[in-house]
């Protein structure tokens, strides 16, 4: 069982930053895929960035060269570091981590508003 909780969301002007972390309980945390999504109202979840076990990071088209995915093993922590942010960012982003012994879990969501 892993819970997650994301904090760091909030409102921030085009083409400012924020940092979005997740806090895991649990051990193991090292063994999981773990990877930032995001909501607006009508659409589907869809996958921001991720990154394995391994350490290797991946990217949706609309935000490489803009976002930062980041994982700290030893603190049981996942870090999102959005720049350059675009009016088109503002949903709820959402924490995830999954692996295939124990299955997918998910935060409660962090707020971002992306307005002038």
């Amino acid at each position: 069982q892993v819970q997650l909780v994301e904090s760091g969301g909030g409102v921030v002007q085009p083409g400012g930053s924020l940092r979005l972390s997740c806090a895991a309980s649990g051990s193991v945390f090292n063994v999981y895929t773990v990877g930032w999504y995001r909501q607006v109202p009508g659409n589907q979840r869809e996958l921001v960035a991720g990154i394995g076990a391994g350490g290797s990071p991946n990217y949706a088209e609309s935000v490489k060269g803009r976002f930062t995915i980041s994982r700290d093993n030893a603190r049981n922590m996942v870090y999102l570091t959005m720049n350059s942010l675009k009016p088109e960012d503002t949903a709820v982003y959402y924490c995830n981590a999954k692996w295939t012994m124990t299955g997918s879990y998910w935060g409660q969501g962090t707020q971002v508003i992306v307005s002038s």
